[in-house]
């Protein structure tokens, strides 16, 4: 809650700029952008709090992108593909080249690495491993309330606070599915994959009566890769439901033979038309997931984030008031809000819809599109290749369902 409250004289006081709270991609985003002197713009003090090891923190995680050429993070890329592949349930596959973009996969352990070596040499942002248990208004600032692991509780007083922790409930939605997968990163006896080209949905699997689901394999080697089973849909497996389905995708679809299993991950990233506030106090904001980075239609978070990120850094330095802008587009957000609403009916056929646009949609314009950097021409020339009769009565209805809060 943001709200002032008594009990605070005592405790041991920080101060700094700006506070971070969590250390996940937008946190140590953020952290990095704000690092170091810039000629002639100001040099804020930052805290970074990060969760101490334990449940508050994150297992490893994946993230991906893609961008043209050379990014700020490449150093932390563990592979990337110019070839995509999406496949159908059944038929030939649809190979496309990305040129100029790059498919490219970070995991969370190699940016960590990568930003707490470089927050280790800077002279203006401090990690600080601790609890955020609350943040309160003060005049001209805020503080947060937070217990560092085995010490007494603490405060950190800061001009400016970014909450970057996911949210507890998500608000009041029209439409919310989730994207939720397991993911396994396999090593294999023999060469199965081929590392020069990303599967980006491989709808060969068994499609759920409410949803749809897909195969995801980033291969790094001919032996190695992630391979999820993913789906969208309005309710989350159990454990054994999720390992039985890759085992399924994995020895019937993929054919890998015997596989060892290095490393797990998991995930739920709601897809929803849920407005998500950016700014929740005069001095406290939201980014990340929790301040509308995701891509609802696609579950894609790090580019919405890092174009957050980047222009919250920029007014910190300019002096300005560093409100997180919305990561996409009013146009961008009212059509993922139909094509949800057009998923959850079951009005549309997802594998279908998703197929015929890799098949004929040019790939690089295609991923411009869901990333939201399209035109008003280019969004209906790839929307003219959508069911029409189902995308314009979800559209009419929209404005008449009632948001409703998360079971």
């Amino acid at each position: 809650m943001y709200a002032g409250g008594p009990g605070t004289e005592a405790a041991a006081v920080l101060k700094a700029d700006v506070a971070i709270i969590g250390a996940g991609a937008a946190g140590l985003s953020l952290a990095h952008r704000l690092s170091g002197h810039v000629s002639g713009a100001l040099t804020p003090s930052v805290i970074l709090i990060d969760a101490p090891p334990g449940p508050l923190r994150p297992g490893p995680r994946t993230w991906c992108f893609w961008e043209p050429g050379r990014g700020r993070f490449d150093a932390a890329v563990r592979a990337q593909w110019r070839h995509l592949r999406v496949r159908p349930p059944a038929g030939l596959a649809v190979d496309a080249d990305i040129a100029p973009l790059r498919y490219k996969m970070i995991r969370s352990d190699d940016l960590e690495s990568l930003v707490y070596r470089d927050l280790a040499r800077s002279p203006n942002v401090r990690r600080f491993e601790a609890h955020a248990d609350s943040v309160e208004e003060t005049p001209g600032g805020a503080l947060v309330l937070m217990t560092p692991s085995g010490s007494p509780p603490g405060a950190l007083q800061a001009r400016w606070v970014f909450d970057s922790r996911p949210l507890g409930t998500l608000p009041a939605a029209r439409t919310t599915l989730l994207q939720h997968f397991l993911g396994w990163f396999v090593r294999t006896a023999r060469p199965a994959f081929d590392p020069g080209t990303a599967e980006l949905m491989d709808f060969r699997t068994p499609q759920p009566s409410d949803g749809l689901s897909f195969g995801y394999v980033l291969p790094t080697s001919p032996h190695e890769a992630l391979v999820e089973y993913t789906e969208f849909s309005p309710r989350v497996l159990t454990a054994s439901g999720y390992e039985t389905a890759l085992r399924h995708y994995c020895a019937d679809v993929l054919s890998l033979g015997d596989v060892e299993i290095v490393a797990t991950e998991t995930g739920v990233i709601p897809m929803t038309d849920a407005p998500m506030p950016r700014r929740v106090g005069t001095s406290v904001f939201r980014i990340g997931a929790a301040g509308g980075a995701t891509r609802p239609s696609t579950g894609y978070t790090f580019a919405g984030l890092q174009r957050q990120t980047h222009a919250v850094a920029a007014a910190l330095r300019q002096g300005r008031r560093p409100v997180p802008p919305a990561a996409h587009s009013v146009r961008a957000r009212t059509m993922d809000a139909v094509l949800l609403r057009a998923l959850a009916s079951g009005r549309i056929d997802g594998p279908d819809l998703f197929c015929r646009l890799f098949t004929r949609v040019p790939a690089a314009r295609l991923l411009r599109f869901l990333d939201g950097r399209t035109n008003l021409l280019e969004d209906l020339a790839v929307g003219r290749h959508a069911p029409a009769g189902p995308m314009l009565r979800s559209a009419v209805e929209l404005p008449c369902l009632p948001r409703r809060a998360s079971a």
